[in-house]
């Protein structure tokens, strides 16, 4: 999508193109364009990989050793002119190689072409003095116009290159610079005022003159029929942001070296300086990643391309980016650092607060579950003390009839034998036991057990059979009750005081633990109170 935008902003013409290259960047274009610029960086493999299979098909024509001598020397200049902005040293190399062709069959004028192009691209790798020295070695005397302009567009980039390898000397840096504007300046007249070339040169002529309106106006008429993949584009719009960085839009100048360091990128070219002169702004502007990654990307470039000048450029600024990304990176692991502790912190308390809430709810379970079994002890106790109120009741009543009939009857001496004997107490013990010893294991079922767990081993205490509690068991079961007092055990039980002290005793005696035995009957739990699988 924005690249079809941008097709339609290079076809609605030069007006259109000039506004953009004014001061109509804004900072949503900006962040468009450098989001585009890093997917096509992420696409730079696949770029290479396109430019490589290119020369690969040249490499194989070039070193076709069955070819004549013209074809192969014209194979090799293609295949340098391939390789210029590719892999310096190669593109060097077959320059060389194809000199010595040209020079051997005397292949005129093919062989100044082979020197012209050597002095252009040696001082990418370092070779000023024989760049130097091979351009002036050409005789201009009698060439033909189109060899002058290649000869006066060797001297402008040749002498452009030392001047930038001489950036931090000024005075070296300036007399380069002005042999190269002097040859442009030569060159210009040569070239069809409608060329691309001329339009390019006139532009940056303008620029270097400091007429930037001119510039401007004659670049960004240029650019709108050009293709972004074009190498003319690239230049252009990078004398388009040295224009704006000196009329002070910082904006624009950024805009587009952007753009420039996209036309590289999709053309494959490794020998460039948008990119790392954009990772250097771009450190300013306090983009610090980017700069990082735009600069180490260069310096990539360069060491790729063979091209010294282009790795110093690189290298010099990256020690900066370098410190600054560091420490970028140490902040950010910091903050890191800091949201992970704080996320661990509300892990833990989220995990406190489970564990609460876990346990709240199993005690309020709990306290329901209680209840409810409180609730059907309860039941059990009054269903019970009814029972037991029903069977004294029909006890009464029975007695009552007797007592009524013995009397009708004149049989008053049977009753005082019945009395006198204890048989009618002890049937009525015996019935008020069984009624007790059932409603207590309801309410104790485990009773007994807990109780033998209290006495020493050879002391266990085992009802007889048919028989639930003994007397042991019923005096430790009205404590249990919270019947503590002996006399009411006494009274109960139809016992003398003296006899429950003994009992009690006897049953202290027994225990595993005698100081603690009575109070430990009365934790023995309810069925209400034992704990749950």
């Amino acid at each position: 999508m924005l690249r079809f935008v941008l097709l339609i902003l290079l076809l609605c013409g030069s007006a259109s193109m000039r506004a953009s290259a004014d001061n109509n960047a804004s900072d949503a274009g900006l962040t468009r364009e450098l989001a585009r610029l890093d997917d096509e960086l992420r696409h730079r493999d696949f770029y290479l990989a396109e430019r490589r299979q290119s020369i690969d098909s040249l490499v194989a024509v070039a070193s076709d050793s069955t070819l004549a001598a013209l074809p192969r020397a014209e194979a090799m200049l293609r295949l340098g002119d391939a390789l210029n902005s590719f892999d310096s040293e190669w593109a060097i190399r077959e320059y060389r190689d194809g000199l010595k062709l040209a020079t051997r069959h005397q292949l005129h004028p093919l062989d100044e072409t082979f020197l012209l192009r050597m002095a252009t691209f040696l001082p990418l790798s370092g070779y000023f003095e024989e760049a130097i020295s091979l351009y002036n070695s050409i005789d201009t005397v009698g060439m033909a116009v189109d060899r002058k302009i290649e000869y006066f567009d060797t001297g402008r980039q040749m002498y452009s290159y030392i001047a930038s390898f001489h950036a931090p000397h000024p005075t070296d840096s300036l007399r380069y610079m002005t042999l190269s504007r002097e040859a442009q300046a030569q060159m210009l007249p040569l070239l069809p005022p409608s060329s691309v070339k001329y339009k390019l040169n006139l532009g940056e002529h303008y620029y270097l003159s400091n007429s930037y309106a001119k510039a401007e106006a004659v670049l960004s008429d240029l650019i709108s029929d050009l293709d972004e993949t074009d190498n003319t584009y690239a230049r252009a719009t990078h004398i388009l942001s040295s224009i704006a960085r000196e009329r002070g839009r910082h904006i624009d100048y950024l805009y587009l070296l952007t753009l420039s360091a996209i036309a590289d990128t999709k053309a494959a070219t490794r020998e460039v300086a948008s990119l790392q002169e954009l990772g250097g702004a771009l450190y300013d502007y306090g983009d610090i990643e980017r700069a990082h990654l735009y600069l180490s990307i260069a310096l990539r470039n360069a060491v790729e391309c063979n091209a010294p000048l282009r790795m110093i450029q690189s290298a010099q600024a990256i020690p900066y980016i370098e410190q600054a990304h560091q420490s970028q990176l140490r902040q950010s692991r910091y903050i890191t650092y800091g949201v992970i502790a704080l996320l661990a912190v509300i892990l833990v308390l989220l995990i406190v607060t489970l564990w609460m809430l876990y346990k709240k709810v199993k005690q309020k379970n709990g306290l329901t579950k209680k209840l409810a079994d409180a609730n059907k002890v309860k039941d059990l106790y009054i269903n019970e003390f009814l029972n037991l109120c029903s069977v004294y009741i029909e006890k009464l009543h029975k007695l009552s009839n007797l007592v009524h009939r013995k009397i009708t009857t004149g049989k008053s001496a049977d009753l005082l034998q019945l009395t006198k004997s204890g048989k009618l107490v002890e049937e009525q013990s015996e019935e008020f036991y069984e009624v007790f010893d059932k409603a207590f294991l309801n309410l104790y079922p485990e009773f007994i057990e807990a109780v033998n767990k209290l006495l020493r081993p050879e002391e266990q205490i085992i009802p007889a059979a048919g028989e639930r509690l003994n007397t042991d068991l019923r005096i430790l079961a009205f404590m249990r009750l919270g019947i503590t007092e002996s006399s009411r055990i006494a009274r109960l039980l139809n016992y003398s005081i003296h006899t429950i002290y003994a009992y009690r005793n006897k049953l202290k005696n027994r225990a595993i633990s005698r100081d603690t035995f009575e109070a430990d009957i009365m934790f023995i739990p309810s069925i209400s109170e034992a704990p749950q699988n």
